[in-house]
């Protein structure tokens, strides 16, 4: 009786074959490529030394500022503030010092906060100065000026006061140089 059990599963195994043979073979797995990076995924020092999860903006859209206390474009810190003033239900301005042009912002985290403060009344987030260009550039900035992280961008900031405009979702979608106010018509329409 096993000789005959043993025939049948041999036989079944002949069958098997051309069966197992022309199987089509399904596609190599592809690659999973990494989403782009999106604002959200950033934590920054404040001008008061605290963390900030950049996350807490969801939902808003974002201007990201590299400013300058010694400046012909530091006069802008008024028109940011009134901007901020009265679109911060939507929209958060965001202040990021950078020395890189011209050493146009030499002081302390300290002295940059009283100075904002008290020549022009900066309530909008401020934080801990960075490197914005070149060597040394931080992770944010990294972001914004990286076409593989951010998915089109390659221009860093050409002077003190360049705009970056990053949606609801956190994505990069604009940039603009550091001449553009609140008011200008291409930056009013980016932001609609």
């Amino acid at each position: 009786m096993l000789a005959n059990l043993m025939k049948i599963g041999s036989l079944l195994g002949m069958l098997a074959v051309p069966f197992t043979q022309n199987v089509t073979k399904s596609r190599p797995m592809e690659i999973e490529v990494p989403a782009k990076q999106t604002l959200y995924d950033f934590k920054m020092k404040s001008l008061d030394g605290k963390d900030v999860d950049l996350s807490i903006y969801k939902g808003k859209k974002v201007i990201i500022l590299n400013t300058a206390s010694k400046c012909g474009y530091t006069p802008q810190y008024a028109d940011w503030e009134a901007f901020h003033k009265a679109n911060q239900e939507k929209v958060v301005v965001l202040g990021f010092p950078a020395n890189e042009f011209g050493g146009q912002e030499p002081g302390s985290d300290g002295e940059i906060s009283s100075f904002c403060q008290k020549n022009y009344g900066v309530t909008f987030p401020m934080f801990s100065k960075v490197v914005v260009k070149g060597e040394g550039k931080c992770n944010l900035y990294k972001w914004l000026t990286t076409k593989d992280l951010n998915g089109w961008n390659e221009k860093e900031p050409s002077w003190n006061f360049c705009k970056y405009v990053v949606n609801e979702k956190g994505e990069l979608t604009h940039f603009f140089a550091s001449g553009v106010k609140p008011g200008s018509k291409e930056f009013l329409e980016a932001i609609k």
